[in-house]
């Protein structure tokens, strides 16, 4: 986890996931509220885990919502950027959390418009700028928010011109979070406002080789009592530490057990289900 400036990810880390935080290396956090409908595939039996990304954007959000300011939080597909926000928004307050729905390309009228919906404004969208501008600054300013932008390296100079405007119009400022890829890091620093007003940049990793061992068991019931090297083989050919990744291989190894009523997965077993992945079937 690397960050351009010290943040106070410690600091606060532990008034948003509570005492698991203190618990060690992937704690499973039993709260049922905030990992609902956020697990890939919806995995049944899957466990929601402090890996070092979820303590790491934990602190730097609560961080960002207490400055009021922006967060960029980078990495590769799949590695938990957006789970990670998600859950510790809810644990700060899933009221204010504001997660915007846009399409690939995305215009100033985009942003307006996904506000409008997850603020739930009443009627629909002012078709007037001005009009629109104001029901949604007024909405922000009622309480504390974040707000939470997908791909933000895909948007444009406007877009991003748009959200400072927001940021500078809601008094006492606004926290917006852009997750971006990895890739994009250097677009987004290309933006000059987000020189002043952002708390941290947060270059979330994969989960290590040597951590697979350790995560996995935590992760899901099916992989305790599973070889490490067998994981960390596996991790290596299909997943590279991504938990999105293993979501879906948990996936398939629960359905070929079943099928093989299989009581645990074996290395044949993990081979079939590689296979399967690596197929596309």
């Amino acid at each position: 986890m690397l960050t351009t400036e010290p943040i106070e990810s410690t600091g606060y880390a532990y008034p948003v996931w509570g005492e698991a935080a203190t618990s060690g290396p992937f704690a499973v956090l039993d709260d049922d509220a905030v990992s609902s409908g956020l697990h890939f595939l919806s995995v049944e039996g899957i466990r929601t885990l402090l890996t070092p990304a979820m303590l790491a954007v934990g602190g730097a959000l609560a961080g960002a919502v207490a400055r009021r300011r922006f967060l960029c939080v980078l990495g590769d597909t799949g590695i938990g950027k957006t789970f990670a926000v998600h859950a510790a928004g809810r644990r700060l307050g899933g009221g204010g959390l504001v997660p915007l729905e846009l399409r690939a390309q995305p215009a100033p009228t985009d942003l307006r418009l996904a506000l409008h919906r997850a603020l739930r404004l009443p009627g629909g969208a002012p078709a007037d700028p001005g009009a629109a501008d104001t029901l949604i600054r007024h909405a922000l300013a009622d309480r504390p928010r974040i707000v939470v932008v997908e791909d933000a390296h895909r948007l444009s100079a406007s877009c991003m011109e748009y959200l400072r405007f927001l940021h500078d119009g809601v008094p006492g400022g606004l926290c917006v979070v852009l997750i971006a890829a990895r890739r994009g890091e250097r677009r987004l620093r290309a933006q000059r406002m987000l020189a002043t007003r952002t708390a941290a940049w947060l270059r979330v990793q994969p989960l290590t080789r040597d951590q697979i061992p350790l995560a996995l068991p935590a992760l899901h019931p099916v992989w305790q009592g599973v070889d490490p090297g067998d994981l960390m083989a596996l991790d290596a050919r299909l997943a590279g530490g991504a938990l999105r990744r293993w979501a879906l291989i948990t996936h398939h190894t629960r359905r070929i057990m079943a099928r093989a009523q299989a009581a645990a997965p074996d290395a044949l077993l993990l081979e079939a289900v590689a296979d399967r992945i690596d197929g596309g079937r």
